[in-house]
C-alpha cells in the first residue's frame, strides 16, 4: 500500500468534548459574519490589487499614477479600485477634475504588514 501526504489525523475513539464545543460555539461569529469575512480576505487573493494596496501604502495617489507605477492600463486600475473601494479597503477625495485613492485605515495597512511578516518568517 502506497504512503501518502493526505493522511489525515482521527480521533483513535469517538469521544466529543462538550465543554469546549460549547464553549467554542458560543465564541465563534455567526454565519453571515464568516461569510463577509471570506468575502473581505477573497479581496487580498488578487496580486494587483495588493500591488495597488502596497502602492497606496506608501502614498496617497490618482489613478494616472497608480497605472504609471504599476504598468497597467487605467481602465485596469479603475477596475480594481472600485473593488477595493466597494470593500471599504481604500478612499478617495476629489481635489479639481482629479481624484486621489488612498487606504481606508489604519487596519489595512497592519494587515498587510501582518501578512508581509507572516510570509517573511
Amino acid at each position: 500500500m502506497k504512503q501518502t501526504d493526505e493522511y489525515v489525523e482521527q480521533c483513535g475513539y469517538i469521544h466529543v468534548h462538550e465543554d469546549i464545543v460549547k464553549q467554542v460555539k458560543d465564541e465563534i461569529p455567526d454565519e453571515e459574519s464568516l461569510y463577509d469575512l471570506a468575502d473581505f480576505f477573497k479581496v487580498f487573493a488578487d496580486s494587483t490589487r495588493i500591488k495597488i494596496l502596497y502602492v497606496l501604502l506608501c502614498s496617497e495617489m490618482c489613478v494616472c499614477d497608480l497605472a504609471q507605477i504599476l504598468n497597467m492600463t487605467q481602465s485596469a486600475i479603475s477596475h480594481q479600485l472600485r473593488t477595493l473601494k466597494q470593500m471599504d479597503l481604500v478612499r478617495n477625495r476629489r481635489e479639481g477634475k482629479t481624484i486621489f485613492y488612498s487606504l481606508a485605515d489604519n487596519h489595512i495597512k497592519a494587515i498587510l504588514n501582518q501578512g508581509m511578516e507572516h510570509i517573511n518568517e
